[in-house]
């Protein structure tokens, strides 16, 4: 009697859902790249976040003794709380693997470059962050994307206007 060969355990469907965005990152820096970290929450914490009570617009992370830090981030007390919240503004650790860090801390070392946290969602019930590895633009930088925006913006019109005809 033959048995039937056994099948590979199946995973079960990743949920991601977006909670957050920072539109201003993508704005004022050139991206060069992504990373996602997890985050180190209270259990209130978590609880606002899953809410959508989280501004990224001013936050920024920094290595420091060897540890990923996220600063400048407010996520709002949670509303059914008690004592147990904590500061809006603490810092909060960010759990990247040993070899990310120490790459991410050579490159922030020698090029100029900063960590800016890009977007914030929730996968599978853990918080995740995705960090840009990003440099600073210049004021013409950002006017000439606001330019070539412009123009894509009215070459799509034009084109729009064409097929409606």
């Amino acid at each position: 009697m033959r048995r039937a060969a056994p099948t590979a355990p199946t995973r079960p469907a990743e949920s991601k859902r977006q909670i957050t965005t920072n539109r201003r990152a993508r704005h004022e820096y050139n991206i060069e790249e992504t990373i996602e970290a997890g985050m180190v929450l209270t259990g209130t914490e978590i609880k606002s976040v899953r809410g959508g009570k989280v501004n990224l617009q001013d936050a920024h992370a920094r290595i420091e003794n060897g540890e990923a830090w996220l600063f400048n981030m407010h996520i709002a007390p949670y509303e059914q709380g008690n004592r147990a919240n904590v500061d809006p503004m603490r810092p909060r650790k960010l759990l990247l693997k040993r070899g990310e860090l120490h790459r991410l801390f050579g490159k922030l070392q020698t090029s100029g470059l900063t960590l800016v946290p890009l977007s914030l969602y929730v996968r599978n019930g853990f918080a995740k962050l995705e960090l840009a590895l990003a440099r600073g633009k210049k004021l013409y930088d950002k006017r000439q994307a606001i330019e070539d925006r412009e123009a894509r913006r009215e070459a799509d019109r034009e084109l729009k206007g064409r097929q409606q005809e």
